[in-house]
Formats: C-alpha cells, sequence, structure tokens
C-alpha cells in the first residue's frame, strides 16, 4: 500500500470513530461536533478543551486536530484501541464526586481548566492504582500513549474479584441500544426536540437530539460500566430548549438484573447457540408494556425492552441491551 493509500485509510478509520454517538460530543465539556483529539488519551475534544489539553504538555496530553493534521498509524490504533470518549471517561470520571460537576459547553476557561486538570494531570477521579506517574523528560510520547491506552483497556477488558480502597470495582458493560420513541409529549407549540438521557450510579450518556420529531428513530449505541452493586438504569427523555432548561418528557427504569444474573449464570454465550437464557416480567411496579426476553443471539447477550414512558401524558421507548462481560 502507498503511503498515499495508507494515510487515507487512516483518516477513514479515524473519522468513523468520531462518528461514533459518544465521540459526537467533547469528552470534557460535551459541546457537539468536536474536531480535536488527544492522541494519547482517546478523547475527542470541543476547541475551547482543546486549549487546555495544549497547556498540559504532551507528556499528558498530545493534541491533534482530526482533520489537519498528520497521524501517525500507532497513534490511531491507540485511539480505536481505547474506543473513544465513554470507553475513556468510564476510567477517568468513573470516582467523579457528586459534588464535581463537568463544565459545560458555555463554562469558562478557568472552570475547564480546572476540571481537566483534575481529570487527566492529577487523575483525582482514578482509581490509585490504574493513575500513571508522568515525567516531563519522558523520551517518547508513544510510552505514555501505550501506558495510558493500556491502562484503560486493562480495565475495560479484566475484572477484580474485591474492593480496594472504597473505590467501585466493575463487572461488566452494557451497551444499551436507544432505538425509537413513539408518539412522544409535546413539550414545545406543536412538537419537541427529545433525547434520551441514562444514568448508572455517577454516569450518564445520552443520545442526539432530534429536532421536531415526536416520534424519533436514534439507533444510537451508549456505553455504561455496570459495577458490583448495580442498581436499575434510569432513563429520561427530554425537550432541549435553546434558551431556557430542558423540559422532561417521561421518565422510566430498567431492570438490570435479569440480563445480568442470566448471563452470568451461562457464562461465554459463544458456546451455545441462540436461546431463551432469562425473562424481565411486566408488572404494574414497572413500565414494561410486555415482557423483556433475554436470549443469546449470535454469541451475544442480548434483550429487546420496550417500555411506557412515567409521569408523562404519553410516550414510548424501545431499546436493545447487550450485556458485555469482563470475564470473556
Amino acid at each position: 500500500m502507498s503511503g498515499v493509500t495508507r494515510a487515507t485509510s487512516a483518516k477513514v478509520r479515524l473519522r468513523g470513530l468520531l462518528s461514533q454517538t459518544d465521540n459526537r460530543t467533547c469528552a470534557d465539556c460535551g459541546a457537539p461536533d468536536p474536531k480535536w483529539a488527544s492522541a494519547n488519551i482517546g478523547v475527542f475534544l470541543c476547541l475551547k478543551c482543546c486549549g487546555v489539553h495544549r497547556s498540559l504538555g504532551t507528556h499528558i496530553s498530545k493534541v491533534l486536530s482530526v482533520a489537519l493534521d498528520e497521524w501517525s498509524d500507532e497513534e490511531i490504533e491507540a485511539m480505536i484501541e481505547v474506543g473513544g470518549n465513554s470507553a475513556a471517561n468510564s476510567i477517568y470520571e468513573s470516582y467523579r464526586p457528586e459534588g464535581f460537576k463537568k463544565p459545560g459547553p458555555n463554562a469558562t476557561n478557568d472552570e475547564r481548566r480546572r476540571f481537566i486538570m483534575a481529570k487527566y494531570e492529577q487523575q483525582e477521579f482514578v482509581k490509585p492504582s490504574l493513575r500513571i506517574t508522568f515525567g516531563r523528560n519522558s523520551s517518547s510520547s508513544s510510552c505514555v500513549q501505550s501506558n495510558l491506552s493500556g491502562k484503560i483497556l486493562d480495565t475495560i477488558l479484566s475484572t477484580s474479584s474485591h474492593k480496594s480502597d472504597g473505590m467501585v470495582e466493575f463487572i461488566g458493560l452494557l451497551k444499551v441500544k436507544v432505538v425509537k420513541g413513539i408518539n412522544l409529549a409535546i413539550r414545545d407549540m406543536m412538537t419537541s426536540d427529545p433525547y434520551v438521557l441514562l444514568t448508572l450510579g455517577q454516569q450518564t450518556v445520552q443520545t442526539t437530539v432530534k429536532s421536531s420529531d415526536l416520534n424519533p428513530v436514534w439507533n444510537e449505541d451508549l456505553m455504561l460500566s455496570v459495577p458490583n452493586n448495580y442498581k436499575p438504569v434510569k432513563l429520561e427523555v427530554y425537550d432541549h430548549d435553546t434558551f431556557s432548561a430542558d423540559d422532561i418528557m417521561g421518565e422510566a427504569e430498567i431492570d438490570i438484573q435479569p440480563l445480568i444474573t442470566s448471563a452470568m449464570s451461562y457464562g461465554d454465550p459463544q458456546m451455545f447457540g441462540n436461546m431463551q437464557i432469562g425473562k424481565w416480567l411486566k408488572s404494574n411496579d414497572n413500565a414494561l408494556m410486555e415482557d423483556s426476553i433475554v436470549n443469546i443471539v449470535d454469541g451475544r447477550v442480548i434483550q429487546e425492552v420496550s417500555l411506557q414512558l412515567q409521569n408523562v401524558e404519553s410516550g414510548e421507548i424501545y431499546l436493545e441491551v447487550e450485556w458485555l462481560s469482563l470475564d470473556q
């Protein structure tokens, strides 16, 4: 493969990673359409947060433009290995105190700097055993890059059998595909601009906003790390407003215990054919529209969930939930 062809292929792979749902907003402030990335940390950034990252030095964060800079194969491979914002944030923000809020897109530079320094330089929200010691005289940024991506991957792809230092241990990942909404509530004059928010512990992820659509189709994957002492996933639908607070359009809880218990009882799903292994039953105490079946399909543990939104006049949300065990 020629140098030009190889470079073009690399750019295509990088832009493909950027097109993932979780990478369409800045990893640090949530601003839309990030055009920069920290190649050694593995996150996509907006221009304002990019400026703070640059001030940290390349021994901590090596910032590159997605469109304008030349990327080495090693840098692109590291980004793809980490997987982008959700995977990186599941480590770098996994122990962020509730009172320590992330800056928003309109945050001041001082607010961004305090948060970004705490997150990456001091690594205040990272489990102590995973923290990395940086040195300004490092002989190669690729060494730091390897350490960073390796630390993240080690955590995502391995488990611990106990808790230490009062920190949370993760037992797996939950991939939630937000498929669509039907007959959602009107919150503007005649329509709404809905998006879905999922919360598990201190983690919150969200879909893109669908403008003027009461029957939106998202088909977007959102990732959540599951701790040992997990609780139901909280689902909320909001109407996006530019000049005022977003209006709630309903909520529901997703009980993930039937999925996880069923998956763990069977072990490696790739050893089994397609089959039903569990069920979350519809009842008056949950938002299910019908029983939700846990299946092994092509070596994956998945569950289709249909929810009637609560505390709202109308609205349904359809999901596909997949369990990703860290033991596999």
